[in-house]
């Protein structure tokens, strides 16, 4: 989020578009908003490695707002724009933030949280009027203060927090070493490489930004002097229709929006000019094969994957050549140390699923959350993990699912993910959740929750129709035993499945019949 040199060499270049508006912020306009900013927070006491929060949709300023805490050795938190008010009071909270910045879309909830949260100090409201001694229009607070460079500037960082799928969100802090912040830390320089960000790139962002992900992508960007597009909400033809209107080089997405891209009809996908994309990077979740192959011949080999986490553990990343080789597979581990462990800690063979572990490239810890850190820690201190499941072939490694979503059966363990995989295929599926619910024989028993595509009917004969293509196509151990409908899934604007919600439901009930 530092534009350095570029400010003064490209000054009325666009550093930020927004898809939908077509406001656009120069790189002349973003250093002046971040600068300004960034005396605001000195001027309220904030100093290094201090904290403030970010919740916002997204929107021009919201890169700005980040700007400003990267240049003034702040750690600054994006939060998820769709946490209720106890949720994000929970984070302001636990990260000790002391400003936070929202908008006018997302005051009220702000409203509520700060009811919880007695140590926010100032609200600095996007697009809207500020009400009392606490909360103060944004634009009209940083309006005065100085359009160059606080006196003491130093590198600052994001400390995003996990997504909370399976829990309470993590504050992920990294050690933020002493230096200027034309300088970025080891992990973005090393991705900066694998992803070939270039000069007068232009990135397409559909995803939201406060998760990680984006959070880098946009960053590096900036640092790069590029353009990013900015789209306030994903839709699969009007992202199709902007990688031809801003000649977009550069995108990063997941699964489902592949997904959703490829059942738009023929006509419309073979209509739209995608000529100027050079890459597209996916992650976030595990494509399903047929998905990918289909991505691979309508784009070309312009696809590459990576396997990583925001703790940033290690890394494992592929391109579209080495995939079609390794079919399913998330790459070769290139940053940090992979072990694969069994329940009792032992190393799993080769090709046999077990919990990744790794002597992580990166040093992080769970802020104000040292039991977290300590569950994520082997005994010896040595490896670390976020509780994916995988397995490693020919060096390749394959993820199979999350520890947290095994399913046990009869003492068969089942991985639900590629039973998911293989329904978001179905013609008729827009997106599938797979997860165990009690079986009072068996323990648990695999049960689907699909949503359906518009105009499909969730009725016996779907669920029968679905039911009989999992049967031809994976062993019957993975086979549902029954299909539920859903007008829509939980699954986080990231693409992050919210599974915990749907199988918490149907274990409350099960416990409640017997109660």
């Amino acid at each position: 989020m530092y534009p350095g040199k570029y400010a003064v060499a490209h000054p009325d270049r666009p550093a930020v578009i927004m898809a939908g508006s077509a406001e656009v912020i120069t790189y002349r306009e973003f250093e002046a908003g971040a600068n300004r900013l960034a005396h605001f927070l000195r001027d309220r006491g904030l100093k290094r490695l201090d904290h403030y929060s970010i919740f916002m949709e997204n929107n021009a300023p919201y890169l700005v707002t980040c700007a400003a805490g990267e240049r003034t050795g702040l750690y600054y938190t994006c939060i998820n724009s769709y946490l209720k008010a106890d949720e994000l009071a929970y984070i302001l909270n636990n990260s000790e933030s002391r400003v936070l910045i929202t908008s006018a879309a997302k005051l009220e909830v702000a409203r509520e949280a700060l009811k919880l949260t007695p140590d926010i100090e100032c609200v600095l409201v996007v697009g809207g009027a500020g009400d009392g001694e606490l909360e103060q229009n944004y634009e009209k607070a940083v309006a005065n203060f100085p359009n160059e460079p606080v006196a003491d500037e130093q590198l600052g960082a994001a400390m995003l927090y996990s997504s909370g799928t399976t829990g309470r969100p993590k504050g992920i802090l990294r050690p933020l070493p002493k230096c200027l912040p034309v300088e970025q830390l080891p992990l973005f320089e090393f991705l900066m490489e694998q992803w070939r960000y270039r000069d007068d790139m232009v990135y397409l962002s559909p995803a939201p930004l406060y998760h990680a992900a984006p959070q880098g992508a946009t960053g590096l960007t900036i640092r790069k002097g590029g353009t990013v597009v900015i789209m306030e909400r994903f839709d699969p033809e009007v992202f199709l229709d902007l990688v031809g209107k801003y000649r977009v080089t550069h995108s990063q997405l997941v699964p489902t929006m592949f997904s959703r891209m490829l059942k738009l009809p023929e006509e419309v996908r073979a209509s739209k000019d995608l000529s100027s994309l050079e890459l597209a990077v996916h992650a976030a979740a595990p494509c399903p094969v047929a998905v990918k192959e289909q991505m691979i011949e309508w784009w070309g080999p312009i696809i590459v994957e990576y396997y990583g986490s925001t703790e940033g553990l290690g890394l494992a990343i592929c391109d579209s050549q080495e995939w079609l080789a390794h079919r399913g597979t998330v790459g070769k581990v290139i940053l940090g140390e992979l072990h694969v462990l069994d329940e009792e800690g032992h190393p799993c063979p080769p090709g046999e699923p077990g919990e990744l572990w790794f002597e992580a490239a990166t040093e992080f810890s769970y802020f104000n959350d040292e039991e977290k850190t300590r569950e994520a820690t082997s005994t010896d201190g040595r490896l670390t993990t976020v509780g994916d499941v995988g397995y490693v072939k020919d060096g390749y490694l394959y993820l199979t699912d999350r520890a947290t979503f095994m399913i046990i059966s009869g003492g068969v363990n089942i991985y639900p993910q590629e039973t998911e995989n293989l329904l978001i295929t179905h013609p008729k599926v827009m997106d599938a959740a797979v997860f165990g619910v009690p079986n009072e024989d068996l323990g648990e028993e695999v049960k689907a929750v699909v949503q359906l595509v518009d105009d499909i009917a969730g009725d016996d004969d779907t669920a029968a129709e679905l039911l009989a293509f999992c049967s031809e196509n994976l062993a019957r151990q993975k086979c549902p035993r029954s299909i539920d409908f859903e007008a829509e899934l939980p699954r986080l604007p990231t693409g992050k499945l919210y599974k915990r919600l749907l199988k918490d439901r149907y274990w409350a009930e099960h416990e409640n019949r017997i109660l």
